[in-house]
């Protein structure tokens, strides 16, 4: 919970598109110092730009943030010009579609080390320093989100390397938040879980490394890729609704974040299923003729 964010810091990773760029946006308008990290180096100048124009003091800092080295010394850099952050927003994210057993290793190490570990890295690194000013300044108040998905949430086909990723970032935050609840009432976490809302994820492997070049999409995947272009293009949340959402959210100090709260029935399908022990339900039951689209694609 961040109850006045003028003069606070917020370091968000992601920050040249989509819900970083509109959160850091909102965080200008709060008079807020930002830490602006991206691996697209374009994007972030662009946003660097924007941003130091408002009279905010801006970081901007070219960082791949599935690196760990790179993820310590970016704390590092945060520590020494503006000291302890106050928000933390770990919303770097790739997408990658497809069944699930024709995902290469380099499908899994490259979504899961954005995804995942990016998350793991932001958490690792600057929760202590939050704490560490939380037990310094008696008025210190610190928030980390994360961002998840509705994937996170439920396990829709043909994208099963995103739901892992994202099923696992939305654990990784209930337990932060839990584990902060045990040593501390300064610092709090947040989960992010937006559905299909327009920004640059449907297009993330133009930031994929060399090193992790994807060999020819099989059917699967370019399906998945059509699928998702259509579904991100065609939404009516924009990022910066989710931006304001998101603080929104810090204010109040609330734990879920939903672009689409309405999305929650189908997750509620997939918990009583669990409860119950039923088999997983159909995910298209109530969008029939898109799971009658898919098999006949896939069959064909």
């Amino acid at each position: 919970m961040i109850s006045d964010f003028k003069g606070k810091t917020a370091v968000l990773t992601g920050a040249g598109s989509g819900f970083g760029l509109e959160c850091a946006r909102v965080g200008a308008r709060l008079g807020m110092n930002l830490v602006l990290v991206d691996v697209q180096q374009d994007a972030l100048d662009r946003a660097a730009t924007e941003l130091s124009a408002q009279g905010v003091p801006v970081l901007a800092q070219r960082v791949d943030v599935s690196s760990a080295a790179q993820m310590h010394a970016l704390a590092q850099a945060v520590q020494a010009r503006f000291g302890a952050p106050h928000l933390v927003f770990n919303n770097a994210g790739v997408g990658a579609g497809g069944l699930i057993w024709e995902n290469s290793e380099s499908d899994w190490q490259w979504v899961l080390g954005v995804n995942l570990m990016g998350v793991v890295h932001g958490v690792r690194e600057f929760t202590p320093l939050m704490l560490a000013a939380a037990q310094t300044q008696a008025g210190y108040q610190g928030h980390i989100v994360n961002t998840a998905s509705m994937a996170g949430l439920l396990t829709p086909p043909n994208m099963g390397i995103y739901n892992v990723s994202k099923h696992a970032v939305v654990a990784l935050t209930e337990t932060l938040y839990q584990d902060l609840k045990l040593v501390t009432d300064q610092v709090s976490a947040s989960v992010l879980c937006p559905y299909f809302v327009p920004t640059g994820i449907s297009q993330s492997h133009r930031n994929r490394p060399a090193d992790m070049a994807a060999g020819k999409p099989t059917q699967s995947q370019l399906i998945g890729q059509a699928m998702s272009d259509k579904a991100v293009g065609s939404g009516k949340v924009s990022a910066a609704d989710v931006a304001q959402m998101v603080f929104d959210a810090v204010a109040q100090d609330r734990f879920y974040i939903y672009s689409h709260p309405k999305a929650l029935g189908n997750v509620q399908h997939r918990m009583e299923a669990i409860v119950q022990a039923h088999n997983p339900p159909d995910p298209f039951a109530e969008r029939p003729e898109i799971g009658e689209q898919l098999r006949a694609a896939l069959r064909t």
